[in-house]
């Protein structure tokens, strides 16, 4: 199905979000009909590993068949920081599909995702203050970024975290508090960046596909 193709069926049907997680060994997706939100909701994780590249198609269509991409109304992907090979795939993929179909993309990194998460171990007078997510890559240093919990709860379950700055390699001996370690729970993180995606529908933001770039805090390959 080429591009024309795709945006020809769906201009006049278009009703699907759809949002894709794979900074980890774990493949999140999740989609929903705009239609019927609540009980269309679909959503699966698949600990796939270094196979996302053989993969990935099929375990996306097993949430939405190919045959609905051309009725997404909006996308959303986790831009990283993760796997180099695995964050690249799914943003190429999310990127390539928004800009067949024509339609919005939202790239939201995945600290950003597991902030809120994280936030709930933070001591009760750290709660309103910036708080540093946390990432030790061995032999290539510390990632991490900086977030705040919204005075405006988003979401049912927790807050939204506005990201103060992106995931990063940081200089060494940095004195950061409080800082909180990055965890993966891509099965609560997808499900909070459909949410995102639904939001920014609602709200009618635009989001160009060609300003989702994947982060890359750490050169693919060591220097050692």
């Amino acid at each position: 199905m080429n591009a024309d193709e795709i945006k020809r069926q769906g201009v006049h049907h278009a009703t699907f979000l759809m949002a894709i997680h794979s900074s980890s060994e774990t493949l999140g997706v999740a989609a929903l009909d705009l239609r019927n939100p609540t009980s269309s909701l679909r959503q699966e994780t698949f600990p796939i590993g270094r196979e996302l590249s053989n993969k990935f198609l099929g375990c996306v269509e097993k949430v939405l068949p190919s045959s609905d991409w051309p009725k997404l109304k909006r996308l959303a992907v986790a831009t990283g920081p993760g796997g180099f090979t695995s964050t690249r795939i799914t943003v190429v993929m999310a990127r390539t599909l928004a800009q067949q179909i024509g339609c919005p993309l939202d790239g939201i990194s995945s600290f950003a995702l597991m902030a809120p998460r994280l936030a709930s171990a933070l001591k009760p007078h750290e709660i309103n203050q910036p708080f540093w997510v946390i990432k030790n890559q061995p032999r290539r240093g510390e990632i991490g970024g900086q977030y705040q919990l919204s005075t405006k709860s988003l979401f049912s379950n927790y807050r939204q975290a506005i990201e103060l700055q992106p995931p990063r390699l940081l200089e060494k001996n940095l004195n950061l508090s409080p800082k909180l370690n990055a965890l993966d729970d891509v099965g609560a993180d997808i499900l909070h960046l459909l949410e995102i995606c639904k939001l920014a529908h609602k709200s009618g933001r635009k989001s160009p596909w060609n300003e989702v770039l994947p982060l890359y805090p750490t050169s693919p390959v060591s220097n050692n």
